[in-house]
């Protein structure tokens, strides 16, 4: 079992801009630009567009899951409709306590209320022997980064700047990674990267 995490980064290492709402879940005008080497060129990247989902279980935040804060909304089922794409246990960590969904095609997310290590405990024992992924969004990442929870990190880095947003790495310290793939396309670059652990392991 491999804890993995795949997101799209710009340049400057933002996975999302300013004025995330409901109408622009990863801020104004930012998430065609970002997503665009998944949605308009999804042939010559169907790789690494596979590479996004397939995991045995999924992990993440509030903020990722839904838009807002506080107390929930009981008609909010997340973004991705009556049959989200991740077709496995998806652990939501949250505040708020909530009970599970249970929607079509294999997707259940369940509300994790006592933290990271609670929500990754549970999604590996759901996982059994395949990969749990870490989902997001930034401060999500980042906290199981800092723990050094994430195995392997695989970033789709696309070629443009946004200058402010929620940002990759912040408050993770120092971590050394060892790049296992990396290739490139007209908008995107994937690189694939292995965390080195203390004696190398």
């Amino acid at each position: 079992m491999v804890v993995r995490c795949g997101v799209t980064v710009s340049l400057d290492g933002f996975v999302a801009g300013v004025g995330q709402s409901l109408e622009e879940p990863f801020g104004v005008g930012v998430g065609e630009r970002l997503h665009a080497w998944m949605f308009e060129r999804g042939e010559e990247n169907a790789a690494e567009v596979a590479g996004q989902l397939g995991a045995g279980a999924y992990v993440m935040g509030r903020n990722m899951f839904a838009s807002g804060r506080g107390e929930w909304d009981p008609d909010w089922k997340g973004w991705w409709g009556e049959e989200p794409p991740f077709r496995a246990p998806v652990f939501v960590l949250t505040h708020y306590p909530r009970e599970p969904l249970v929607m079509e095609g294999g997707t259940t997310y369940t509300f994790v209320t006592d933290g990271i290590e609670a929500a990754l405990e549970r999604a590996r024992e759901a996982a059994g022997d395949a990969d749990v992924a870490i989902a997001g969004g930034a401060a999500t990442i980042n906290q199981y980064l800092a723990a050094g929870h994430i195995d392997e990190l695989w970033l789709h880095t696309v070629p443009f700047t946004l200058g402010a947003g929620e940002r990759l790495f912040d408050g993770v310290g120092e971590l050394t990674f060892e790049p296992v793939e990396v290739r490139g396309t007209e908008l995107v670059t994937h690189a694939r990267y292995r965390l080195v652990r203390s004696g190398g392991a």
